[in-house]
């Protein structure tokens, strides 16, 4: 309910409310003529007397007159409190949880940065504002086979040039050096499909406006990772010296 889009928030609230009417007609109905004023065995009486006492409308046109009546009055009553105390507090975490914004590059490149193989790829902040004391981790997961011909999967910490900025506000470009310490070092790109090889990425931060910690993650298969490819510069120079962003390239590869 918290990660649905609204249509689909809406639309499930409205089908719970018409479901719990429809329980308590059907209740009412077996009661027989147990609410004055409503035709005998009429469901849609029973029906909208059942939602004027969930939403405590009372008009008093239609009202319980026997015991058992009024014992499922007192039970819808108790349910519909519950039910929308339930439904506020949904519709109010939807509307107070943030949402990280963070997007990735479509492929993560391996390419020699000063001279070291270097894995690459780009995070991007779209937010308005920015994400502060930002910490970004790149795990490796891959299949391995044990010495008693077990197949398991492992993780592996990839160390990276940078791995956390105080202010995360326009685009960052992730590197790993691939040398002897790396889980990638001598791998391929046959190998990493062998293996069937993953990059998990997750990235953590404060958002600036409400102080809450906001969370993204992503991931790249084997197949995803290019390599000897570079990224296209993002950064071109005006014709008066400043320096501007051009977003359109943010996953072109060259």
């Amino acid at each position: 309910m918290l990660t649905v889009n609204w249509p689909m928030f809406f639309g499930l609230i409205a089908v719970c409310y018409l479901a719990i009417n429809i329980v308590f007609a059907l209740l009412y109905l077996a009661g027989g003529n147990c609410i004055e004023n409503a035709r005998p065995g009429s469901f849609f009486d029973v029906f909208f007397f059942s939602v004027q006492t969930m939403a405590s409308i009372g008009y008093g046109a239609m009202y319980p007159v026997t015991s058992y009546a009024n014992i499922i009055v007192t039970i819808e009553a108790l349910v519909g409190l519950m039910a929308l105390a339930m439904a506020t507090g949904l519709m109010f975490a939807r509307f107070s949880r943030p949402t990280a914004r963070v997007i990735f590059s479509r492929r993560a490149v391996i390419t020699p940065h000063n001279g070291v193989p270097t894995l690459m790829f780009r995070t991007a902040n779209e937010r308005d504002n920015r994400i502060l004391e930002a910490q970004l981790r790149v795990s490796l997961l891959r299949y391995e086979v044990t010495l008693e011909g077990e197949s398991m999967r492992r993780f592996y910490d990839m160390k990276l040039l940078r791995s956390q900025t105080p202010s995360f506000g326009l685009t960052w470009t992730v590197m790993h050096p691939i040398d002897q310490s790396s889980p990638l070092y001598g791998e391929t790109p046959e190998s990493l499909a062998e293996m069937e090889a993953t990059l998990i990425i997750t990235l953590v931060g404060i958002d600036e406006t409400v102080s809450q910690t906001i969370h993204a993650r992503h991931s790249y298969t084997a197949s995803e990772i290019l390599w000897d490819r570079r990224f296209v510069d993002m950064f071109h120079r005006k014709s008066d010296g400043s320096r501007i962003i051009d977003y359109s390239h943010f996953h072109d590869i060259k």
